[in-house]
């Protein structure tokens, strides 16, 4: 293991409940029926893929630009009810100690990777930042996370990735890397089943329970 890839939502910051707030309230508002989707299914994947999905299911008029503009000026809006998930800062601290490289895959924009990186001061942990802009397809595909470990000068096969969704452990194992499932309780059901290690809390995550995973 040379490098740790991480997840931003639900795995940095604690965010999937104004998430699920946000897009319920602006799915109603655009005459769609948030009963009819299962949040679930698109925690990971692109707002792209998300509000087309949404655009197309229920006839909405704004664009999916439109959609993705307000939806995210709702979530900077709300930055101030967010907070850090416990631990991950020490835990990125303890990772930074002993040299390893430390990436950010997430699937939102730019514009709030860059936003989130700011209020939290990730800079000081994160070598490498990379947004679901940066890349054509979103998880459970790899992309990103190949783009990432590129980014990082790692190959695959000596990064690890935390992920808490059902598709991003699955774009972890596409990529080639080892993944640690981290059980949010606000992340709902996910099944992280095919995760190499399955925590729920940076306290029950040591360096050398990732490392064994290497070997």
């Amino acid at each position: 293991m040379k490098g740790v890839i991480f997840d931003m939502d639900g795995v940095i910051i604690d965010s999937e409940p104004i998430h699920t707030k946000l897009e319920k309230d602006l799915l109603e508002e655009s005459g769609g029926d948030y009963s009819k989707i299962k949040h679930e299914d698109f925690m990971g994947t692109t707002d792209v893929q998300m509000w087309s999905t949404f655009k197309e299911q229920f006839k909405i008029k704004h664009s999916v630009e439109e959609l993705i503009n307000m939806k995210w000026d709702r979530f900077i809006a709300n930055l101030h009810q967010i907070p850090l998930v416990d631990n991950v800062l020490d835990f990125m601290a303890s990772l930074r100690n002993v040299g390893y490289k430390l990436g950010l895959a997430s699937s939102n924009n730019e514009r709030t990777v860059e936003v989130v990186k700011n209020k939290f001061g990730l800079a000081k942990y994160i070598d490498v930042f990379i947004n679901g802009e940066a890349v054509a397809k979103g998880k459970p595909d790899p992309e990103i996370f190949l783009t990432t470990a590129k980014h990082l000068g790692l190959k695959p096969e000596d990064c690890l990735v935390i992920e808490d969704t059902r598709n991003g452990v699955l774009a972890a194992k596409a990529a080639g890397m080892k993944c640690v499932g981290f059980q949010n309780k606000n992340s709902g059901a996910q099944d992280l089943s095919k995760a190499d290690l399955i925590v729920s809390s940076y306290k029950d995550l040591t360096i050398e329970d990732m490392k064994r995973l290497f070997k």
